[in-house]
């Protein structure tokens, strides 16, 4: 079995929630996959770092007692993020924990290496790394990589500027393998124009933020809920990747968020005692207009899929009318 099929045979609904920094916990990925949808989150999420190996054995432990009581609705796979950047420190160790717990789908991030896709077909998983352009898609698909995330402009936290419509089909004119497609994606009728664009899956991140499983400041959450795409500036100043953010938080630190200055290029950095004067600026895409509360994941998710049926049904209908 191929990615594409796995994702085809797996979800109840085409969409993987995308890996948040500090905010992906077992809790968030355990309710993702339960509810039809790929789970995921970063593994510099669990400090110490041999906190991930609880983590994975919890997630485990879970999807399967679910599966167990619920054999008519098994759970989705889930996925685990590692940062490939060579200032990550903790790759080696979380790139085995990985293949100690086979984790079904590695997301690889910030760079593209052959050894690491290889470990992971080794154990029998599957890769898919985030892109922002083609050449960085080409390279990831040259390097092993089974399939790709492409990060389109309005996709929260590092993101592109390129818009989905040309990004999918650029990749698509070269690439048949499993694509997921990040960008302003809260609602189900979004999910659909994805895959209608030529995505297997919509990849979404700012939406489950507002959730009760998420591990988000109560403060964070309430302003998902209550900005809009005109409260997000795409900066490069926090990570030295440029990436969009919650305009209140900038000004929060007091930064005025439309003259903001030009960074350090060595601040590009994921070692596990990096400084993190930002922590308080806070990611998101341009689709949280769609957020109207901070809900259980699997109520989000419910709303999706009832929306994502309905926009099936209309386009039936706008089909039929022709």
């Amino acid at each position: 079995m191929g990615l594409r099929d796995l994702l085809r045979q797996r979800l109840r609904l085409p969409v993987i929630g995308s890996p948040l920094f500090i905010i992906s916990v077992p809790d968030l990925v355990v309710a993702q996959c339960t509810s039809g949808v790929v789970g995921s989150m970063p593994s510099l999420n669990a400090r110490p770092a041999e906190q991930l190996d609880e983590w994975l054995a919890e997630i485990r432990e879970r999807l399967d007692a679910h599966d167990a009581a619920h054999p008519d609705r098994p759970s989705a796979p889930f996925a685990i993020n590692l940062i490939v950047h060579r200032s990550n420190d903790r790759l080696e160790h979380d790139l085995a924990l990985c293949a100690k717990h086979r984790v079904p789908i590695v997301i690889t991030s910030l760079g593209a290496r052959p050894d690491v896709n290889e470990a992971v077909h080794a154990y029998g998983g599957y890769v898919l790394h985030d892109v922002i352009n083609q050449t960085f898609a080409r390279k990831a698909v040259e390097k092993g990589a089974d399939g790709l995330v492409l990060v389109a402009a309005g996709a929260g936290g590092h993101a592109g500027s390129t818009s989905p419509f040309a990004l999918v089909q650029e990749t698509r004119a070269w690439f048949d393998g499993a694509i997921a497609l990040s960008g302003a994606i809260a609602t189900g009728r979004a999910i659909l124009a994805a895959q209608v664009m030529g995505a297997d899956v919509a990849y979404i991140g700012s939406a489950f933020i507002a959730t009760e499983e998420a591990r988000a400041a109560e403060g964070y959450k309430a302003m998902i809920v209550e900005g809009a795409a005109g409260d997000i500036v795409y900066s490069d100043l926090f990570t030295g990747v440029m990436g969009n953010y919650l305009r209140p938080s900038i000004r929060n630190a007091g930064l005025d968020p439309d003259n903001l200055p030009r960074p350090d290029p060595s601040s590009v950095n994921f070692s596990t005692n990096r400084n993190k004067p930002w922590k308080d600026i806070w990611g998101s895409g341009q689709g949280i207009g769609a957020i109207g509360a901070v809900q259980p994941a699997a109520e989000l998710i419910a709303r999706l899929r009832a929306e994502y049926e309905a926009a099936l049904d209309a386009a039936q209908v706008l089909s039929e009318g022709r």
